[in-house]
């Protein structure tokens, strides 16, 4: 692939990651939630699903949505579901017992979690068939399909930088503010708006 079709992607693709977007609120609800750590584990949570949605437009499966409109509302709907199930989740949360030096929730479902929300925004697979085939090009030596996961590649290492970033930030002020009493109830309260909010403009959103 040219290097200046590569730089214009990762410039554009950096620009797309410091917009907030329903990626970076999930981030920052769990950086919030469960501090720096949990704040990491998502932004690699999600940095899993662009791998994933990468793999699907390199094997074609991108373009089945677009000519199959009824299976991109179930992935609407299977993302405002997740979204939904954490919310509340985290009200849940918000409703035990404020006890010092309680156990966060599990890592690995933070990152499960995370990796099911990116997969199931029909945004992102919208994203994948508007935007990276711009960059794109069946004349050059690189096959298309090899394309895609090079440009995929770069989306991932740009985002995992800037989220990764926002998820330590957000848990590093969680955690400066948890040690005062009751302040983890609101932090899972603050977590819960965020999902709900999430999950509202996921349902309202046209994807036309």
């Amino acid at each position: 692939m040219d290097l200046g079709i590569l730089l214009a992607f990762t410039g554009a693709a950096l620009v797309i990651a410091l917009v907030p977007g329903p990626d970076m609120m999930f981030i920052l609800a769990n950086g919030i939630s469960s501090g720096p750590r949990g704040g990491v584990v998502a932004a690699v949570g999600m940095s899993t699903g662009v791998v994933v949605h990468t793999a699907a437009a390199a094997l074609g499966l991108t373009a089945m949505f677009q000519a199959v409109p009824a299976a991109l509302e179930v992935v609407r709907i299977a993302g405002i579901a997740f979204l939904l199930y954490l919310a509340v989740q985290s009200l849940r949360s918000s409703a035990l017992p404020d006890v010092r030096g309680a156990p966060t929730r599990s890592m690995r479902r933070i990152y499960v979690l995370a990796v099911l929300t990116n997969v199931s925004n029909p945004k992102v697979i919208l994203f994948y068939l508007a935007f990276v085939p711009q960059f794109v090009s069946v004349a050059a030596p690189w096959p298309v399909p090899v394309q895609l996961l090079a440009l995929g590649g770069l989306l991932v290492a740009v985002g995992i930088c800037v989220d990764a970033g926002v998820g330590l930030a957000s848990g590093w002020l969680s955690s400066l503010l948890v040690s005062r009493p009751g302040v983890q109830r609101w932090l899972d309260r603050a977590a819960a708006l965020l999902f709900g909010g999430l999950a509202l403009r996921l349902a309202t959103e046209d994807l036309r």
